[in-house]
């Protein structure tokens, strides 16, 4: 993929592409409605699509909102599947091979290979070198207020077009965008957000990496973190920063945003880290006990089968596996063993 993308458009967009979009944004969702009715002529819409795309008389639809309340109350705008193909087909064949190459080592969000525990130990990591460094040293963590609401469309959209001069994807992208009328604020739902989120944040992490010359400086989404010498250096960090967020990206910073010396640790990602420990927060262990309690009860009640409750709980394993909370990593290793057994019963029956 080059640099700067020119008349692609028409190259990636083959029957086979959208398909492979498609296979890819029903994995794990095949028995939902919406996906069960898809499914049953997939190669009729797959072609419905593509002539769409091709003719430029796509047209995204509209989305159904709801909330969440895991990890905090969230409104999500959820859009119809065949437009969350469009989305994938986008991201995958233009957008992440294009823009993921110029993110900087420590970003971890939404990046393959990388996640909440490889930016925890990349935080520790830092922290130790900055002990053996300076031996006592500052924290800065910011967080971005209503970091998805805050999204400026036309900051988003000229950050895209530096890259992006084929007439036909900068039409789809505005066409995504702009589905939802209002300048400011993009879907968390889309699977385009999270990369388009991601891009819009990289400007700031060029700043502080080649501006600001910040060495040990951590991303996750909208949170931050910076390991800095002293509270001097802290202070006109976040100054910097500040005045850089709002004059070119039109962010802020809400009163999460906090400087404290190093040996106090740091809250990021889920984990409570200093230099030699890693430990899940008192929070984070008390959804996760609720969540075993409440899977199990479940497959009492028959709301679900031990299949699927496994791997529910294979991706909170691989979470707690990395901190230092033996009991609870126990007790969900007993837990999976018994699901293990009750699923050869079920497979059995």
């Amino acid at each position: 993929m080059p640099k700067t993308i020119r008349n692609e458009f028409d190259k990636y967009l083959t029957y086979e592409n959208l398909m492979k979009a498609h296979i890819a944004s029903r994995k794990g969702k095949n028995r939902k409605p919406e996906l069960i009715y898809f499914n049953l002529k997939q190669e009729d819409y797959i072609r419905y699509l593509y002539e769409r795309l091709k003719t430029g008389t796509y047209r995204h639809g509209g989305y159904v909102e709801f909330y969440v309340t895991e990890p905090k109350r969230r409104k999500i705008e959820k859009s119809r599947y065949i437009d969350r193909i469009v989305h994938r087909w986008l991201v995958d064949n233009f957008i992440l091979r294009t823009f993921a190459t110029q993110f900087i080592n420590s970003s971890f969000a939404c990046i393959k290979d990388k996640g909440m525990h490889r930016a925890a130990f990349c935080v520790q990591n830092y922290m130790r070198k900055a002990k053996a460094k300076w031996g006592e040293y500052y924290i800065l963590k910011t967080d971005v207020a209503k970091y998805f609401a805050s999204i400026d469309k036309s900051i988003l959209f000229k950050i895209l077009n530096r890259k992006i001069k084929d007439p036909k994807l900068l039409w789809l992208i505005k066409e995504i965008l702009y589905a939802q009328p209002r300048e400011k604020g993009i879907e968390i739902g889309n699977y385009t957000s999270q990369i388009f989120a991601n891009i819009y944040l990289n400007e700031a992490d060029q700043f502080v990496k080649h501006k600001l010359k910040v060495k040990y400086y951590v991303r996750y989404l909208d949170d931050s973190v910076f390991i800095l010498k002293d509270k001097k250096e802290a202070k006109y960090v976040l100054g910097e920063l500040k005045k850089f967020l709002e004059e070119n990206l039109a962010l802020t910073l809400n009163d999460k945003t906090q400087i404290f010396k190093g040996k106090q640790g740091v809250n990021f990602c889920g984990y409570k880290i200093n230099e030699y420990r890693l430990k899940l927060r008192d929070k984070g262990k008390r959804k996760l006990k609720n969540k075993v309690k409440s899977l199990t009860e479940k497959i009492k009640k028959g709301k679900m089968t031990s299949k699927e409750a496994k791997k529910f709980l294979a991706g909170h394993i691989g979470y707690v596996k990395w901190a230092d909370v033996y009991h609870l990593s126990n007790k969900l290793f007993y837990m999976e063993k018994d699901f293990n057994k009750r699923l050869k019963v079920e497979n059995k029956g």
